[in-house]
This record gives structure tokens, C-alpha cells and sequence, in this order.
């Protein structure tokens, strides 16, 4: 059985039973690609549905991104709000922008309705801005108040640095809505549920051939095969080309985590809040205290393969925010490959007739792996077609090798922005 790869995620599972491998011809109304979030809840939506279903997944059960991120639970999409209103206008903009808020409340109600005791919620985020930044976020509080009811509190500078005592940091908004929490035991209870309600998972799987051209769809692995009259992808960054339309529509994008060493009076001196913290900057830094340790998250890049210095690398950052944790180890580092589209929504939507996908979540797929797999569970069974907010984003041709290199001098350039803004900001005091 393929082990999970060391995080701290696997270091406090709750339990790590495995699930079977698939063996022999299964007949199944929905067989669903990929055993991460995106798949477990269209895989749960659905059963709760009446519909029988089957999970093939290639690893474990959130092997990949979903059991491994930093475990930020906030509303919002990978691609900034000014962008998604310059591509479908304010009024479609808001719609999508609600359907993020109602992933953070699925997510909440599993919690509470199946007991996870062990998924560890903590509430608050508190993003904090590295320049001057007030006017801005008076009004992203302003926005959400009015518009969705969501209550922001504006912390100044001087409230900020009581609470993260770093010069890096100006001003911040504090979100008591949103959480952090344990994603792979999360994730594990969802399949739990799945089974309980007479679906299948079966981990060890991966799909190496379909055929779905019919009525009934042919999924084949290594040792098995099964029949459906629906298939749903979900398989995120680590997904294969054995749908090929979908695997060119996205770029695997890896990004970086660390846990130090257990030091909870030395990470004390910088970090006095159990909120979760990030930053503003594109793929800017997110970090937590947990169990006394300090879990850290930050960078992307195009590379797939691991760097040999990832605890280094963000080592680095966490000693350039924080001067006096330049003595606090590291323990344990690993990264995760998330899928993301040009532009940097989700590939939500039928690819072919009774064949969905359900993917592409660009590294804030907490909550909108929720939702997405929920318009897709709606729209198999006929309910609505909310899925169809997604259409005009499409999927679009990642590129190609063009496209991981637009995509990593993209990010380059957003770092230099954030750079430059910085700097005024120090220049300023």
C-alpha cells in the first residue's frame, strides 16, 4: 500500500486504515476519478443522493494536495475578485463569490454533522498586509459588510505587531468566520461516510484506460474495471493524461511547507495569536502554530520534481519575517502539486457527454473543492445548473511547455511588485 508522504498531517492521523484495492468488473451509477476533496465530497453529495458510487484512487485516500496544504479554510477563489469581474462582470462575480462562502459553510456543517472531532478547527485567519495598506482593506471590509454580510475587523498597525511582532507587517484583516483545521482527517472522515452510505473507494487504483464514448463508460485499472453511467475527474495536480482534453487545460504547480521543531516559548517571542496567517502577496506566505511547532507554507513554482533545499528556502522566509526565530529547527518539509487553469478558476463542467470534471482549484481549494463538487453532484442529479457559473472561464490550453514558463515569470513579476511596494512602504515610515 502506497504510504503517505511525511507531514504533519500523517505525523497526527487519527487512524490509517487502508481502503482495498479495486479487483475485478464493478458496475457503479458514478465512478469518480481521484480520492481527494474535490472527489470524496462530489463522491459524498451524491451518495447522500441515492446514487451509487465508486472512488478509484491512484494513491491513498488525499495523498496529494488535499491531505498536505497549509489548511486554510476561507471564502474566495484562486484568481483575485478584480479579475473574475473583468472576465464575467460584477453581477456574476458576486454569485460566484457566494458559492465560495457557501464551500466554507459545507465544510463546517461535515465537520459538525459527521463529528470529526480530529480535523482540529481553530477559528480566525488574519491576513496581514507587508505595506502600507489601509484605505484598501477599509474597503474589502466595506465590500464584505455590505454586499455578503460578512463582518472583517481592521486591525492597525500597532494592534498587528502586538500580535505578530514583525516589522514586515502594517495592517491586517481579521476574518472569526473563517478556520484552519486538520485537511487529511477531514478528508479520511468523508470516505468513511461514503462507505457507510454504500459507496466504494479504493485506493491503489489508478486509472490507466477509459472508454467513454458510450452510454456506459469503461474505466479500467491495473487489476479491475468498472462500468458507469457517469464519470467524474477530480484528480487535481496529480492528474494523468488519461483524459488528455483535461490534463492540457491545467499546469501542475508545486508549492512548499515546513513544521519546525517542538518550541512553543521560542515561537511565542513572534507569533501571539492561534488565528492562521497570510499574507497578501500572490502565493505570499501562510503559517499557524500547532501542537507547540510552527507550520509554514509559501512559494510556487512550475518545477514538479522537489528542490533539494525546500527547508531552507523557507527557512529563509520565516527568519526574514521573524529575526528572532533564527534559531528554530526544521523539522520536517514536503511539498504538493495543486492544478491550475490559465485563468485560475476552476475546470468545473461537463467535458463530454456524462463525463464531468471537477478540478483545478489553484491552491484555495478548502472551501471550493466543496462547492464545485456540489454543482457537479446537483447537476448529475438533475437539480440545477449552477455549474454552468463556471462556463465562461472554459478549458483553455494550458500552453504547453510556453505556458509553465509564462506561468513562473508571471509569478517572478508579482514578487517584484510586491517587492517594490514594500520597499515604499519602509521608505515611507
Amino acid at each position: 500500500m502506497t504510504p503517505y508522504i511525511d507531514t504533519y498531517y500523517k505525523q497526527t492521523l487519527s487512524s490509517d486504515a487502508a481502503y482495498p484495492v479495486l479487483s475485478g468488473r464493478h458496475n457503479t451509477d458514478v465512478c469518480i476519478v481521484g480520492g481527494g476533496l474535490a472527489g470524496l465530497t462530489a463522491g459524498l453529495e451524491l451518495a447522500r443522493r441515492g446514487r451509487s458510487v465508486t472512488v478509484l484512487e491512484a494513491r491513498r485516500v488525499a495523498w496529494g494536495a488535499s491531505g498536505r496544504n497549509g489548511g486554510f479554510v476561507s471564502p474566495g477563489w484562486a484568481a483575485r475578485a478584480s479579475q473574475i469581474q473583468k472576465r464575467v462582470g460584477p453581477d456574476h462575480a458576486k454569485a460566484l463569490y457566494r458559492l465560495s462562502i457557501e464551500g466554507v459553510a459545507m465544510v463546517e456543517d461535515a465537520i459538525r454533522d459527521l463529528d470529526i472531532s480530529d480535523a482540529q478547527v481553530t477559528p480566525g485567519i488574519l491576513r496581514v498586509s507587508r505595506y502600507e495598506n489601509t484605505k484598501a482593506l477599509e474597503e474589502q471590509r466595506d465590500e464584505q459588510e455590505a454586499e455578503y454580510g460578512r463582518h472583517l475587523r481592521l486591525l492597525a498597525r500597532e494592534e498587528v505587531r502586538a500580535l505578530l511582532l514583525s516589522k514586515k507587517y502594517y495592517q491586517a484583516l481579521f476574518d472569526a468566520a473563517s478556520f484552519h483545521f486538520h485537511p487529511l482527517n477531514y478528508a479520511r472522515a468523508l470516505a468513511r461516510e461514503i462507505v457507510k452510505l454504500g459507496g466504494s473507494v479504493y485506493e491503489d487504483s489508478a486509472v490507466m484506460q477509459v472508454d467513454l464514448a458510450g452510454t456506459e463508460k469503461k474505466l479500467r485499472t491495473p487489476s479491475g474495471e468498472v462500468r458507469a453511467a457517469t464519470v467524474v475527474f477530480a484528480g487535481g495536480g496529480y492528474t494523468d493524461r488519461v483524459l488528455p482534453a483535461l490534463r492540457r487545460a491545467f499546469l501542475p504547480i508545486a508549492t512548499y511547507v515546513v513544521l519546525s521543531e517542538l518550541a512553543p516559548e521560542l515561537i511565542a517571542t513572534a507569533i501571539r495569536t492561534k488565528a492562521g496567517i497570510s499574507d497578501g502577496r500572490r502565493a505570499g506566505d501562510y503559517y499557524r502554530a500547532v501542537d507547540g511547532r510552527l507550520l509554514w507554507g509559501g512559494r510556487i513554482t512550475t518545477r514538479t520534481t522537489d528542490p533539494r533545499d525546500i527547508a531552507a528556502v523557507i527557512r529563509r522566509e520565516i527568519v526574514t519575517t521573524y529575526p528572532q526565530l533564527a534559531d528554530l529547527k526544521i523539522e520536517t518539509a514536503w511539498s504538493g502539486l495543486m492544478a491550475y487553469a490559465r485563468h485560475l478558476m476552476p475546470l468545473i463542467g461537463p467535458v463530454m457527454p456524462n463525463v464531468w470534471a471537477c478540478t483545478g482549484f489553484g491552491g484555495h481549494g478548502l472551501n471550493t473543492t466543496a462547492i464545485g463538487a456540489r454543482v457537479v453532484a446537483e447537476a448529475i442529479a438533475g437539480e440545477s445548473d449552477r455549474y454552468r457559473l463556471f462556463a465562461p472561464f472554459g478549458f483553455v490550453w494550458n500552453g504547453g511547455p510556453f505556458g509553465t514558463a509564462a506561468a513562473q515569470l508571471t509569478y517572478w513579476a508579482y514578487q517584484g511588485m510586491d517587492f517594490l511596494r514594500e520597499r515604499r512602504s519602509a521608505h515611507a515610515k
